[in-house]
């Protein structure tokens, strides 16, 4: 008895100042055991700004600050994970709060899930959610109870420290401490010391920092293609006077990875299309946003626009052997949540028609969300399985290698599946699809694996409800690139491969550890570098949140199933591949499409 009690008096800490606020810069040490923590902001893995009132009615919240870069924390993480598991349904959440200077919400969720945490992730920007709490490392963690008082604040348990690793964890503080707060009862202890990295403040921004010698570089090579007069962002950046208008903006969703937007782990795969700065190019622009947005060489002239590859009526894919469009307009309303459309484009493909590139287009493009195409047999319904190409948020058109074809069978129409959103008045639109036939002989066909379930029942309020499918490769196959598609439930999906080897390890193709239901990109390998052998099997494995911490949540107490509507959910992971040993030497008339006998 007297050791416990030595034990426990050591690691109490010594009595601290009242707490204070959230988002003051008192010391750390003025936050008590029992004090109010109250109401932080923080940005969640949909980049969504919300603060600890989202994550209640809770019995207990449990925050744990984490950065990608600490040795301690991945030790810690699969630990956490269970005590979560084991405590979610008592009402009791677990947040990850990541306290990293450099990291950005993508690398802080793929670090989460790649270390076995499948709890929400929230990333602290200006670290105030750790001045509320008290905390200074990231490792450390922090129990608050349903009325956000702080109950406990310290160490997990005593096995790892940054310098070493005890052979038991002795006292399972954290443990012992959450079941007394879900119990209604303070903790026997209620803080102690905790090991990990110190949390370190961004650094003050540089001067010198000017838009013509460090900003417009890195503009013109990752923002530029979008963010130009007639580009798919609302504003161009080419104008120094533009940019600096929008700095702080640009300083904001730079800050967060946001932008440029791309949503897979770097530590997973690469991809010929992948944009991204490294943590000292995000710097950069913040520092001279930071810095009053500097020009510069004071004649310094707009960036040039990019070449985008566009034809003289504006279609990426260049100048098109075709162009399909919807008969008739579609008149949208002013308000409210629209069902899926369909539409057939006027066109019979009597024979069978080889294409090598595909590029949708909406004459009112605000108002589409998306829109697949696929062929269909006349009579048919719109299928997935047909499904060739799609046009979505931050996506760009198909346009295969030379060589590469997508077939069209003979006696196919094209058939549209289109997702509109309302603007706030009355609209209308007509959407085109243009067709490129090929020039090369075509030697493979692209095909596709829709990796899919629809079976699945995600339970209410649930925050990470895992969904899995997988497919086999039954030839040796060339990858092209895979596509994640799911709806506003959706927040997490990795592919991995399995290979035909005993005992050889899974291969992660791709990991999207923040998915945007309203940004979704194709991921695309670079030409003949992803192989896969005959027998090798593809897993999707996605996580679903149907929590109240969803700010896109439809109802968090609905039981979700598959569906086509936005207040459904779909779990596609779509692969895309050619067959490695097939040789079609198909010589294609580059006026229609079809093969030359």
């Amino acid at each position: 008895m007297v050791r416990s009690l030595t034990l426990a008096a050591l690691l109490l800490a010594p009595p601290s100042l009242p707490a204070s606020p959230c988002g003051e810069t008192a010391p750390v040490e003025a936050v008590e055991i029992g004090a109010v923590v109250g109401p932080c902001e923080f940005v969640d893995v949909r980049f969504a700004r919300q603060g600890l009132d989202a994550l209640l009615p809770s019995r207990a919240l449990v925050l744990c600050f984490l950065r990608v870069d600490c040795p301690l924390v991945p030790r810690y993480l699969p630990q956490l994970e269970a005590l979560w598991r084991q405590h979610e349904r008592d009402g009791v959440t677990f947040v990850g709060v990541n306290v990293g200077a450099d990291d950005t919400v993508v690398e802080a969720a793929a670090f989460a899930l790649d270390h076995g945490a499948t709890f929400p992730i929230v990333r602290d920007v200006d670290l105030s959610t750790a001045r509320a709490c008290g905390a200074t490392r990231a490792g450390e963690v922090v129990v608050l109870d349903g009325e956000r008082k702080l109950r406990y604040r310290g160490r997990v348990d005593g096995q790892y420290r940054v310098g070493g690793e005890a052979s038991a964890p002795g006292r399972a503080d954290l443990a012992l401490a959450l079941a007394e707060v879900i119990a209604g009862r303070a903790p026997t202890v209620a803080q102690t010391r905790a090991e990990g990295c110190v949390i370190t403040p961004a650094p003050a921004p540089q001067p010198g920092v000017t838009w013509v010698d460090h900003v417009a570089p890195l503009i013109a090579r990752e923002c530029a293609s979008c963010h130009q007069p007639g580009g798919d962002a609302p504003f161009s950046l080419l104008d120094p006077s533009s940019a600096a208008s929008h700095a702080a903006m640009i300083a904001e969703v730079v800050e967060l990875g946001r932008m440029p937007p791309w949503h897979a782990a770097p530590d997973h795969g690469r991809f010929r299309n992948a944009r991204g700065l490294s943590a000292d190019e995000r710097r950069l622009v913040i520092d001279w946003a930071k810095g009053g947005a500097p020009r510069g060489a004071a004649s310094a002239a707009p960036l040039p626009a990019p070449g985008l590859g566009r034809s003289a009526d504006g279609w990426r894919i260049g100048t098109p052997d075709l162009v399909l469009a919807t008969p008739t307009e579609m008149q949208l309303p002013a308000t409210g949540v629209l069902p899926y459309q369909y539409a057939l484009l006027p066109h019979l493909f009597v024979e069978e028609t080889w294409v090598e590139a595909v590029e949708i287009r909406a004459e009112n493009p605000r108002v589409m969300h998306h829109c697949n195409l696929a062929h269909v047999r006349l009579g048919e319904e719109y299928r997935t399985e047909n499904f060739i190409t799609g046009q979505v948020p931050g996506g760009d058109p198909l346009a295969l290698e030379p060589g590469l074809a997508v077939r069209i069978p003979a006696g196919s129409l094209l058939a549209l599946q289109i997702h509109y959103v309302t603007s706030g008045k009355e609209e209308r639109d007509r959407i085109e699809v243009a067709l490129r036939f090929p020039r090369a002989k075509v030697q493979k066909q692209m095909r596709h694996f829709e990796i899919a379930d629809f079976r699945f029942a995600i339970p209410p309020g649930s925050a990470a409800h895992p969904v899995r499918a997988d497919d086999t490769f039954l030839v040796d196959a060339i990858g092209i690139g895979m596509f994640v598609h799911m709806h506003k439930r959706g927040r997490d999906m990795r592919f991995e491969a399995q290979p035909i080897e005993p005992g050889a390890p899974r291969e992660t193709l791709l990991l999207v550890p923040t998915y945007d239901f309203d940004w979704q990109a194709s991921y695309r390998w670079f030409p003949g570098r992803q192989r896969f052998a005959a027998g090798t099997r593809v897993e999707c494995l996605a996580h679903f949140d149907n929590s109240p911490f969803n700010p896109w949540n439809p109802d968090p107490t609905a039981t979700v199933r598959f569906g086509q509507q936005t207040d459904h959910e779909m779990m596609y992971g779509f692969l895309f591949w050619v067959a490695a040993d097939e040789h079609l030497h198909l010589e294609v008339d580059p006026a229609t499409g079809r093969a030359r006998s």
